[in-house]
């Protein structure tokens, strides 16, 4: 972590090094055992500029950690059965641990389309935790794989605040991809939990409130300074591009950072906070899904 003035810096890209670092051990055992690394199948529909960017960061990560990556690329024109019969194929694969399928996916593949992939996907192997089964797991408290995103912001949370028992935190966003699930997983944390949207009354006054803020809401710098507890940790999950200098765009957040961190004791930037985060979780879920098909235990991360 680095220091700016008296906020610190979450440096996602350090702790999540060090959280691969941690599970290397794993990794061999899960060989020892299989007779082959842990093993991630991506499957990556159509040729969207982002989800290349983020696909190739998956796999040269994984490729860092010891782990096998097959990424599997289909066309944009193919159909919805083409992207199930993959996922089939990976469910059935003695090879493969976990299945990734890239969001998003092409707009012609129809509205319902990402669910249906989820549902189909083997929730043992479902290293993105999206699958209701996995979903409904967290909710009860259950073992199960969770989505990386959420699971990465407890972590970074956790360098700050080792125990988040009894601390009052709020999220921004309800979404079941990051709202959702990192609520879940602060309640298992044992914190106080508000979770709000955009029907919520005065959202400042409620952020204000907070010891722990993580804002997932998808609108750039919308999390001002005069919003946050002085002191208080805050998690931006936002990857917002926006209009930058000479013409080019830039990535933000969904905090304003610069006002934030002069209000904070703890923030996360963008881009280098969550983002790595989600990626070395991904790493973590796979090795947990290799160790359930080898009869170890999972990794403590």
């Amino acid at each position: 972590m680095t220091e700016m003035a008296e906020c610190r810096v979450l440096d996602g890209v350090v702790v999540g090094k060090a959280i691969r670092d941690d599970l290397a051990g794993r990794v061999v055992r899960v060989q020892q055992a299989l007779g082959r690394p842990p093993a991630l199948g991506i499957v990556l529909v159509g040729a969207d500029p982002a989800s290349e960017v983020y696909v190739r960061n998956k796999v040269r990560t994984g490729g860092e950690s010891g782990l096998t990556v097959d990424l599997i690329r289909l066309p944009a024109t193919a159909s919805l059965d083409d992207v199930l019969a993959e996922v089939r194929r990976l469910n059935a694969s003695p090879a493969h641990d976990g299945i990734l399928v890239q969001s998003p996916l092409p707009a012609a593949l129809g509205a319902d389309a990402e669910l249906t992939v989820f549902e189909t996907i083997d929730p043992a192997k479902d290293v993105d935790g999206f699958h209701p089964v996995n979903a409904g797991r967290l909710a009860s408290g259950l073992p199960a794989l969770v989505p990386c995103t959420p699971l990465g912001c407890i972590m970074l949370a956790k360098t700050v605040h080792p125990s988040l028992a009894g601390l009052e935190a709020v999220v921004i966003g309800r979404s079941n991809i990051v709202g959702k699930p990192v609520t879940q997983l602060l309640l298992a944390e044992n914190a106080t939990v508000t979770i709000t949207h955009s029907k919520t009354r005065d959202l400042p006054a409620v952020c204000r409130r907070a010891d722990l803020v993580v804002a997932a809401i998808g609108r750039p710098e919308m999390m001002r300074g005069d919003w946050i507890k002085p002191g208080a940790t805050v998690i931006d999950v936002g990857i917002n591009r926006v209009p930058g200098a000479n013409g080019k765009s830039k990535l933000v957040g969904d905090v304003a950072f610069a006002e934030c961190a002069e209000v904070a004791g703890a923030i996360t930037p963008v881009p280098g906070g969550v983002g790595p985060m989600t990626i070395a979780c991904l790493m973590v879920n796979t090795v947990r899904a290799a160790c359930a098909i080898a009869g170890l235990p999972a990794p403590a991360v």
